[in-house]
């Protein structure tokens, strides 16, 4: 950075043999020169934030050994649509000029690239869907452009994208369902754009986000209750000036880490849930313009509030100074017989449910013989999407009541079925060998049902019945890592595989251990307990159920693990507990 000003020497054009060009931070001035890469050998350039002007040099935009290129903040102009032949290319900004063309899909062969800017130009066309090959890039921000057309599905094959900024454009259609697999996202920015639909579920497994901003649409339906489940939103969520409606779900407080909020300029109904008083980061929450009614909860980040954060609602209430009390006195006689009388009922409803519940934990526990109906009524069952009762029905149907034809495995406090519904669909289904305390099972199906992790097996739902008790997965196709090893062919087949499944185990343990709502120890990791599917991803299943088995029952070893993966202080700690 140096004091430079006037127009570049054009004789520079002239060095054939020219690697390294940079006079960035100056107040250069003219047109670049017409032969920069004349040589064929240019691979650094970097004329970032001068007053050039003019377009970039045919020479440039053809050139093959570009490795980095930056000429960000200047007043270039020019056709860059001939731009995307560099094979060698690992970061180039061209943000902040005045360039136009389209966005060729031969970008698309720039397998080594990295990053890519080119916000704050006058490109127009579509996003080519040849970004999903660039399997390196990590930034994509072609923000403030004339872009239109859908957002390619494509980009999420990606993998590696962790900063994606498509904003202020002429964007259409919906956001993709496939945006749910960039898993190393941390930033993303839709905003200001024309897309419709609903806000995918998908993103729920976007565990890294930090930054999401989708306001300035037209995006309508629900917040799904999945934008919940990302933990590590802390700078912003922005849903504002879109038609979204219904509630405020109450799982967004669990975003303890999020500074701004803001759902402002929808169509948001209900009242705000008091989860949100444990959103203890907060600094900004816009909630205006919406038909939200009730009480402001009582904290005192809302008692400090600024008003013009609630106002132009249905009727919101409570702490917030300029908004009007929720508790007004009674006005009359009959409001408070009224009161008398509703709060009469309820004390009325409250002792016949406590009456029937005493009576129900009583029943249970009579120890008697249980026909099929009376079995069928205590009987509880989950299963997310479904009818829970339906899909109970047709599991046992399937497997001929746990027959062992249907059994495709089996260990030491389960056995593994595979039904497949009348729908076509398959599940892995676990049957607990052993009945055991309705808190621990509770409590262990608690900590699975909040567990979100893409290498970790997903649970679909459970059954708790006299009879029994089973867990139902998400099926995998090639079944455990164990068998793989097993055969000769399928043992070949997993070939370098091998790596990434031994990476997916570790982002799965990285997650339990210290990204989840609580550290959860698996204790058991064997080749039996690693799943694959089709495409040789791999999750983990089968952890912390031997924390919940009664350690006296007579298949239950007192060692929580397989023997000979137990880390040798684990066996010398239970053999002295034995001692």
């Amino acid at each position: 950075m140096n004091q430079l000003s006037g127009p570049i020497p054009q004789e520079i054009g002239k060095l054939m043999s020219l690697v390294h060009l940079g006079f960035a931070f100056n107040n250069l001035s003219g047109a670049l020169p017409s032969g920069i890469c004349a040589g064929g050998r240019l691979q650094y350039f970097n004329a970032a934030s001068n007053n050039l002007i003019g377009p970039l040099p045919s020479s440039l935009l053809s050139c093959t050994s570009l490795v980095r290129a930056r000429v960000e903040r200047n007043n270039l102009e020019g056709d860059i649509t001939e731009m995307g032949a560099h094979p060698n290319l690992v970061y180039i900004d061209i943000s902040s000029n005045k360039l136009f063309g389209k966005l060729s899909h031969r970008w698309g062969d720039c397998y080594k690239l990295t990053m890519l800017r080119a916000s704050n130009n006058n490109i127009t066309g579509m996003i080519p869907s040849s970004i999903g090959k660039l399997s390196r890039l990590g930034i994509l921000d072609v923000s403030s452009n004339k872009l239109e057309g859908h957002i390619p599905p494509e980009i999420s094959n990606a993998m590696m994208l962790f900063n994606l900024s498509l904003s202020s454009n002429l964007l259409q259609g919906n956001i993709p369902q496939e945006i749910g697999l960039l898993n190393n996202l941390e930033y993303l920015d839709l905003s200001s754009n024309k897309l419709v639909g609903q806000i995918p579920g998908s993103i729920e497994h976007c565990l890294k986000l930090h930054f999401l901003k989708l306001s300035h649409n037209h995006l309508n339906g629900v917040i799904p209750i999945e934008l919940g489940m990302l933990v590590n939103l802390q700078d912003l969520l922005d849903l504002s000036d879109n038609s979204i409606d219904g509630a405020i779900p109450s799982l967004l407080g669990g975003l303890s880490a999020l500074e701004a909020l803001n759902p402002s300029h929808n169509a948001l109904s209900g009242n705000i849930p008091p989860s949100l008083q444990s959103m203890t980061s907060l600094i900004s929450m816009d909630v205006s313009y919406n038909r939200l009614e009730g009480s402001v909860p009582h904290t005192r980040f809302f008692e400090e509030a600024p008003v013009k954060w609630f106002t132009h609602n249905k009727k919101l209430c409570g702490v917030v100074e300029g908004l009007p009390p929720c508790d007004l006195p009674a006005s009359s006689e009959h409001d408070r017989k009224s009161r008398a009388i509703l709060l009469a009922i309820i004390l009325v409803i409250s002792l016949a449910f406590v009456t029937a519940l005493v009576t129900w934990q009583c029943k249970n526990k009579k120890p008697k013989e249980e026909t099929a109906t009376e079995v069928q009524q205590y009987k509880m069952f989950t299963i997310w999407n479904f009818d829970g009762e339906d899909v109970y029905q047709k599991i046992v149907d399937a497997t001929n009541n746990f027959n062992n034809v249907h059994c495709i495995g089996s260990g030491g406090n389960g056995s593994v079925y595979r039904p497949q519904l009348p729908t076509g669909e398959l599940f892995a289904v676990k049957k607990i060998h052993m009945m055991e305390a309705d808190e621990q099972f509770n409590r262990e199906i608690q900590a699975l049902m909040h567990i979100r992790h893409p290498n970790i097996a997903k649970l679909c739902g459970y059954c708790s019945a006299y009879q029994g008790r089973f867990l139902v997965y998400e099926y995998m196709d090639r079944g455990s890592l164990a068998e793989s090893l097993k055969g000769k062919e399928t043992a070949i087949e997993l070939d370098w595989r091998r790596l990434n499944i031994v990476c997916d185990v570790a982002h799965a343990l990285s997650y339990l251990h210290h990204e989840c709502f609580a550290p959860i120890v698996h204790r058991d990791i064997t080749s039996g307990n690693v799943l694959l599917d089709l495409e040789f991803k791999a999750c983990l299943s089968d952890f912390g159920i031997a924390k919940i088995l009664d350690v006296d029952a007579s298949n239950c070893t007192s060692l929580a693990g397989t023997k000979g993966y137990l880390a040798p202080g684990k066996i010398i700690y239970l053999s002295w507990l034995h001692t």
